[in-house]
């Protein structure tokens, strides 16, 4: 096709313009920008493009012009991310309607496109209405069948139990379940106590094994209903908060069996001994928080994406470590310098200084005392500094990043709970 008399092709994208050249249209990184040089007729050009101006040589889309300006910043520079203040899907569409694929996102921006695709696709499947619902006439709708029934029913379940702000219901059972951690967690304190221990308080302690039996009945509960209603029974056993619940109710029922076949028998010491180590093991309660606080969720989500970060950052202190403890325990007490530093007498001995140091901690209990040994604690001090500085800056953008995750994803549960009571 002849694309008029200059040699200059213009787009206009969504009223902004962009002026190129017949051969750079030619091999054009954006597919459908391409077949325009493959044109033989205007009806082929329409097929491509909305509309054509044969006087001035102007293909027209009506696409967002600003996705487009994105898109060429990946053509001029290999980087593709997402327009900010721009839904994913809707960029999504545009890099589509260009040509491109998912693939060539970033990385970041994938994993975005990827958490929102599937949570639209849980929102769409939760609130998707049954068949013949608007239907009109004569013809009653049509009922949907008893299986799609149970699964909407599971679905509303599961958003309730997984997301507290998904429903009045949702809200209500995290509720109950935060103040059923919070008794607990009381209860596991205030056991330690001297005076609760005491034998004139016995009925104190009867109560206090009372209520938590039903704390623990509660948190049984939960976790088998999450069990039974859950889609794949193998992935709900190893999500991490998952397998903490778990860790924080076997030990009770542990110390209950343990407790009935060992008896008030005082000569099984080792058996109490267990016994307390059981009881202490339901400090994991606390963690069942991360399900219902947004700022427990993203430190654990922060963790898991960072772990080379963090990989880095232990590797960083054990180097350092060895190499100042064998230094501090030469300069200290290996060498003769007039006075031995009795607490440096071992290089495992030295660690727990230098460790403390690098964190600027500084308990005292330990220190040098020869000159050399002194010049090494602030190298140690100024060293350990700069390396647990290094790595923070990663954890710090990660950590930002998953809390704006999180917190999008709890407001638009939220949208969705104030739909609910306006209806």
């Amino acid at each position: 096709m002849n694309f008029g008399r200059g040699r200059s092709v213009v787009l206009n994208v969504g009223g902004t313009r962009y002026s190129f050249s017949r051969e750079v249209l030619k091999d054009f990184p954006l597919r459908r920008v391409s077949r325009l040089h493959g044109c033989l007729s205007e009806q082929d050009v329409l097929e491509v493009c909305d509309d054509y101006d044969r006087e001035r040589n102007e293909f027209f889309f009506d696409r967002h012009s600003e996705a487009f300006g994105f898109i060429l910043l990946y053509v001029r520079h290999g980087h593709l991310r997402f327009a900010p203040h721009m839904c994913e899907l809707s960029f999504y569409n545009e890099m589509i309607y260009w040509g491109l694929e998912c693939s060539h996102l970033d990385y970041c921006c994938q994993r975005r496109l990827d958490d929102r695709m599937s949570d639209t696709y849980t929102c769409y499947s939760a609130d998707e209405p049954p068949a013949g619902d608007g239907g009109e006439g004569t013809r009653p709708p049509a009922e949907p069948p008893p299986a799609a029934e149970g699964r909407k029913w599971l679905e509303r379940m599961r958003r309730t139990f997984e997301e507290p702000t998904s429903s009045v219901a949702a809200q209500i059972l995290a509720t109950v379940s935060i103040l059923f951690v919070i008794v607990s967690m009381v209860v596991l304190c205030a056991s330690t106590l001297p005076e609760w221990r005491a034998a004139e308080n016995r009925s104190v302690e009867e109560q206090s094994r009372i209520i938590e039996a039903i704390c623990i009945g509660w948190f049984t509960a939960e976790c088998i209903v999450r069990f039974i209603i859950s889609k794949n029974k193998c992935e709900f056993v190893k999500r991490p908060l998952n397998i903490i619940d778990l860790l924080a109710i076997t030990p009770y029922y542990i110390s209950v069996l343990m407790t009935v076949f060992t008896g008030e028998n005082s000569q099984l010491q080792r058996a109490g001994v267990t016994l307390r180590v059981l009881r202490m093991m339901r400090i994991f309660w606390v963690i069942k928080l991360a399900r219902h606080f947004i700022g427990l969720q993203t430190l654990g989500l922060t963790l898991k994406r960072c772990y080379r970060e963090m990989v880095m950052l232990l590797v960083f202190i054990c180097v350092a470590m060895a190499i100042f403890s064998a230094l501090s325990q030469l300069l200290e007490n290996g060498l003769d310098l007039g006075i031995k530093n009795k607490d440096f007498a071992s290089i495992p001995a030295a660690c727990w200084w230098v460790i403390i140091s690098m964190t600027t901690v500084g308990y005292g209990d330990m220190c040098p005392i020869t000159v050399p040994g002194r010049i090494l604690g602030g190298v140690c001090v100024v060293s350990g500094i700069v390396l647990l500085a290094l790595p923070i800056t990663f954890i710090y953008h990660s950590f930002v990043q998953c809390y704006h995750e999180l917190k999008f994803r709890s407001a638009r549960y939220s949208r969705s709970l104030s739909a609910e009571f306006l209806n």
